[in-house]
C-alpha cells in the first residue's frame, strides 16, 4: 500500500515545457508514473514529451481527470501556481522550489485552508511510492517497495533514511520529504495521520531538524494515538553548539532557543524511539 500517490494516480506538471521540468518529468513517465499532461500558460494545444500542454490548471484537469501536480515553476510564482491547483480542487501538490517568499506561503497557508488540496514542500525533493510512482526529483534507484514509511524534514536526510530501511531488509511503502522552509503545506502531523491509517505500513521513520516546533507537535499527536505504529526519529543538529545559528529558515520562529536535545526529548517522551545516530535506525528496524 501507499500515502498520496500510487501507481493509478493522474498527474500533470505546471511549467512542464521547461529545463528542469523536461529532465524531471521524463524520468518519472520512465519510473512508471501516470504523467497524463501539463500546463505552461500560452502553450496550449502543443506537446511536450509526447503530452499534451494546457494553458491552465482547469483544463488540463477537465480533459484528462488528475487529481495531483508537480511543479517546476520559479520561487516568484508559486503562489499563483499552487492558487491555480486548489481552485481547480487537485488533492495533491508538490512543490520543489526553494527560496518561495514568507508572505507568498503566508497567503498560499490561507488559500489552502479549507480546500481539499494538500501541499507537500516548497524546498522538498518530493514524493515517492516505490516501483509505482514519483513526484519530485528523488533518485528512484535507492527506494524498494516495502512497508516503512518514511516522512523527513532534512531533503539530504531523507535519502540516508531510505538506506537505513534497505540495510535492515526492509523497503519502503512512502517516502515524503516536507521541505526544510520555515512555512510548510503538510506537516508531520498530517503525514503521521495518513502513515497509521495505511494498514500495510507497519512503522515510520522521522527526520527532524533545527527550527520551527513541527517535532514537538508530532511528539504531542504521537502521544494521544491509542494504538501507536512504531517511529524512529532522528534529529539532525545535535553536534551544533547551543545557540549557533543552523541558517534554517524555521530558525526564525525559536530565536534558535530551542536545541536538538530538546526535540529528541520531546518525541523521546511521546513514546517515539529516539536515535543519536541516523546509522542506528536499521538496528532499531530490526529489533521490531
Amino acid at each position: 500500500m501507499s500515502i498520496l500517490l500510487n501507481s493509478a494516480t493522474k498527474v500533470i506538471c505546471q511549467g512542464i515545457t521547461g529545463t528542469q521540468a523536461t529532465f524531471h518529468i521524463k524520468r518519472s513517465i520512465d519510473y512508471g508514473t501516470n504523467v497524463v499532461g501539463g500546463v505552461t500558460p500560452n502553450k496550449g494545444g502543443t506537446t511536450h514529451l509526447g503530452l499534451p500542454v494546457y494553458n491552465t490548471v482547469a483544463e488540463a484537469v477537465s480533459a484528462t481527470g488528475a487529481s495531483s501536480s508537480i511543479m517546476y515553476v520559479p520561487a516568484q510564482h508559486v503562489k499563483p501556481a499552487v492558487i491555480e491547483a486548489a481552485e481547480a480542487e487537485l488533492e495533491l501538490v508538490v512543490c520543489i522550489a526553494d527560496g518561495v517568499p514568507l508572505k507568498d506561503m503566508l497567503e498560499i497557508k490561507s488559500v489552502l485552508r479549507g480546500s481539499k488540496t494538500k501541499l507537500i514542500g516548497p524546498d522538498t525533493p518530493g514524493i515517492i511510492t516505490p516501483n509505482q510512482a514519483k513526484m519530485g526529483i528523488f533518485p528512484e534507484n535507492i527506494h524498494k517497495s516495502g512497508k516503512i514509511g518514511v516522512v523527513s524534514r532534512s531533503s539530504t536526510l531523507t535519502y540516508e533514511a531510505v538506506l537505513e530501511t534497505n540495510r535492515a531488509g526492509e523497503g519502503q511503502s512512502t517516502v515524503i520529504g516536507l521541505g526544510d522552509d520555515m512555512l510548510i503545506g503538510q506537516d508531520f502531523v498530517d503525514i503521521l495521520k495518513l502513515f497509521h491509517e495505511d494498514t500495510e505500513t507497519k512503522a515510520i521513520v522521522l527526520i527532524g531538524q533545527l527550527g520551527g516546533t513541527f517535532e514537538e507537535q508530532a511528539a504531542e499527536y504521537y502521544r494521544q494515538l491509542k494504538n501507536p505504529k512504531p517511529v524512529i526519529a532522528f534529529v539532525a543538529g545535535s553536534a551544533i553548539p547551543f545557540g549557533h545559528k543552523m541558517g534554517y529558515a524555521g530558525d526564525i520562529i525559536t530565536h534558535g532557543i530551542i536545541s536538538a536535545q530538546d526535540k529528541k526529548d520531546a518525541l523521546s517522551e511521546a513514546g517515539i524511539i529516539v536515535v543519536d545516530n541516523i546509522n542506528d535506525i536499521h538496528l532499531c528496524l530490526q529489533e521490531l
